[in-house]
């Protein structure tokens, strides 16, 4: 009876989290282990939940006792290798990885999920033979695909990187809302291009340059269809004709093509030698600049700071600094005026800044990336984590110094280079030296910034 009242409660949580009632799931998850405790699948379905509202703890074990009672079901491999590698536990996520190829080495998902754990154990020759395997058993299956771009393009290798990048679907919604043909490559001569925002302020910035690029291949008319804090900014790049808030309704018979922007370096040929890096190629508007220079002290030299990105970056918690408590050293570097650009997370610690580092709090009163850059050309250096700052202080040509972390480091980065051909000249990477040790970037920043005062 009571394994028969069990596999009803599983049967009705399966049935809630597929409709998306997660805490129903949970409750009826748990009714169905109340009647029958080593009911595996019961556990492994509660450990996804547990994980999912972040009770870490308790979904581990869940997982781990779901495998002791039946140790085949490659899914919790997966759940459970992929929570110990977000906690950076990476002897006991191998561990876990290698009981999943052997349950099933046939499953290119599997391939992929350790290809993903070694990648970000910089492994990297080991995750490129993982994710190929993967594709070697399912060459469809897009997200190995995707897995590989990003260890190729961090290498530099973008032809085959920019190629495997179509294979992320995030865009899908909006393709099917504009209902406009994808671009291809095929000739833009007279042609008319909307291209789109993908998902974060940083792509746009970084990737609007090539509406330039293509006015060049003779399209007759460059649109972007961007986040409304980005319209006014953007408006600026050359070769784009007209910009469009993301939420707006677009007219298709407007436009011949859209492309994503992140496609864009693919049909244009990209390669590390022909990054179009023409900067700047975007500029602050001369009024917002004088209005906001009234804020800056006459001497010194300026700085401006952001100590924390998107926290809902699948990488945040690595690129973002814990606290602005970090940067505190540089204060020591005297004749120095630190402008806060922070938004959002982080805010709120430019109104109490660390004793000793004297900071300015503009970043509250931004109302959006036109005001940033206006903000940006009154400085004389940029020192950001790697978000949209970083992209737009490179784009403006305004000298920037971006803090990246050790581990799963963006691949637009590329490896061990101090500089960036996306923007050169004016962009220096400081890389961390292990993982979460900020401590000797900001050493090395302090050293550097004294020698920048003294010059």
């Amino acid at each position: 009876m009571a394994a028969g009242a069990a596999e009803a409660c599983f049967r009705e949580g399966k049935d809630r989290l597929d409709a998306g009632d997660a805490a129903g799931a949970e409750t009826c998850f748990r009714a169905a282990l109340a009647q029958a405790p080593d009911f595996a699948a019961a556990l492994g379905n509660l450990g996804f939940v547990l994980e999912d509202r972040g009770a870490l703890a308790e979904a581990e074990a869940c997982y781990r006792r779901c495998l002791e009672l039946d140790p085949t079901p490659v899914q919790i491999h997966l759940n459970l290798g992929a929570l110990l590698l977000a906690q950076q536990r990476f002897a006991e996520a191998e561990a876990v990885f290698l009981d999943a190829i052997r349950c099933d080495p046939q499953s290119p998902r599997v391939w992929s999920a350790v290809g993903v754990f070694l990648a970000g154990t910089k492994r990297e020759e080991d995750a490129e033979r993982c994710y190929r395997q993967a594709l070697e058993l399912d060459a469809d299956y897009a997200l190995a695909s995707f897995n590989l771009a990003y260890l190729l393009l961090r290498q530099g290798r973008f032809e085959e990187g920019w190629r495997r990048l179509d294979a992320r679907d995030w865009y899908g919604p909006l393709q099917a809302r504009l209902g406009l043909p994808r671009w291809r490559g095929e000739s833009l001569a007279g042609r008319r291009l909307l291209i789109a925002d993908e998902i974060g302020h940083g792509d746009m910035i970084q990737f609007g340059r090539y509406g330039a690029e293509l006015k060049a291949r003779g399209a007759a008319r460059i649109g972007l269809l961007c986040q409304p804090a980005l319209t006014e900014l953007l408006a600026t790049l050359d070769g784009v004709d007209v910009v469009l808030p993301l939420d707006t309704e677009v007219d298709a018979s407007a436009w011949d093509f859209w492309s994503p922007a992140l496609s864009l370096p693919r049909w244009c040929e990209t390669r590390l030698g022909t990054i179009p890096a023409n900067l700047p190629y975007l500029q602050a508007d001369p009024r917002r600049i004088v209005r906001w220079a009234a804020d800056f002290p006459a001497a010194g030299l300026k700085v401006g700071l952001v100590w924390k990105g998107n926290p809902r970056f699948e990488n945040d918690a690595e690129r973002s600094l814990p606290s602005l408590e970090v940067l505190a050293p540089l204060g020591a570097v005297a004749g120095v005026q630190f402008v806060s650009l922070q938004k959002g997370a982080g805010e709120d610690e430019a109104a109490n800044p660390p004793p000793g580092l004297p900071l300015l709090d503009l970043g509250s009163r931004m109302e959006n990336f036109a005001d940033t850059a206006a903000i940006m050309a009154n400085l004389d250096l940029v020192i950001t984590v790697d978000t949209a700052a970083a992209h737009l202080a490179g784009a403006l040509g305004k000298p920037c110094w971006v803090l990246l972390p050790d581990y799963k480091t963006d691949w637009r980065w590329l490896t061990e280079r101090e500089d960036s051909p996306w923007y050169p000249g004016v962009m220096r990477l400081f890389r961390q030296p292990t993982t979460g040790d900020w401590g000797p970037v900001v050493e090395r920043m302090v050293e550097d910034l004294g020698r920048l005062r003294v010059g």
